[in-house]
């Protein structure tokens, strides 16, 4: 009798989810302020981020405020255009998908 084991080993590739960035345009209603305040509060950045991130979208046109899985983005733009919105403020804020890292 033989005691001949044959193991098959399965490999399982794990793709990593596609990354969105989340864009703020710039608009000449929304103040710099508000802005620094929604970057605070939805995107969790410092004062110190948040004002370089607003100086960014100021000067110039746009700037990528944060790369999120989809839904996260997602959730993240629609919270701050909300807020802005309830501000009165035409902010305007898109999902894009990020580039491919190369690896």
């Amino acid at each position: 009798m033989s005691n001949s084991h044959s193991q098959t080993q399965t490999k399982t590739r794990v793709d990593e989810p596609r990354m969105y960035n989340v864009v703020f345009y710039n608009d000449d209603v929304t103040t710099m302020e508000f802005v620094v305040y929604v970057l605070r509060r939805v995107f969790f950045c410092s004062v110190e981020m948040a004002t370089q991130l607003m100086l960014d979208v100021h000067h110039k046109g746009s700037a990528v405020v944060g790369t999120y899985s989809y839904d996260i983005a997602l959730s993240k733009s629609s919270k701050a255009t909300q807020m802005a919105s309830d501000e009165g403020f035409p902010l305007r804020v898109s999902v894009v998908q990020a580039p491919d890292l190369p690896f």
